[in-house]
């Protein structure tokens, strides 16, 4: 089995050589060229972060729910429980669930975002 490199490596390493080379873009390409490196570095951190953030998910929505299961069908259960109304503002656990996985998705998708009052 081929250990190295590891898909993560593979995205940053393509990401270094498209920022080695943007500044000899024409603006348009530059652009673009930004855009795919930083598609690549969030490649990257979903490949590194998400894992855990999936398990992290899986846990509080297990306990929310009273049940395990997968990601996504207790994802599936969540929402509809939402949507029905069975699961609102007030319900023990959400908002908590809620600001756990928003926290873990920016982590991935934003790494640079500060929320108002953050440090």
């Amino acid at each position: 089995m081929i250990t190295h490199p590891r898909t993560e490596e593979l995205a940053e390493a393509v990401g270094a050589w498209i920022d080695q080379i943007r500044p000899t873009l024409d603006p348009r390409n530059a652009f673009l060229a930004r855009v795919a490196a930083n598609a690549l570095a969030t490649v990257g951190r979903e490949l590194t972060q998400g894992p855990a953030a999936e398990a992290r998910a899986v846990g509080l929505m297990s306990e929310l729910l009273g049940h395990g299961g997968t990601h996504g069908d207790l994802n599936a259960e969540l929402c509809a429980r939402i949507r029905s109304g069975e699961l609102t503002v007030d319900s023990p656990g959400l908002l908590s669930l809620m600001q756990a996985t928003a926290k873990d998705q920016l982590a991935i998708d934003q790494p640079s975002y500060k929320p108002e009052g953050s440090l």
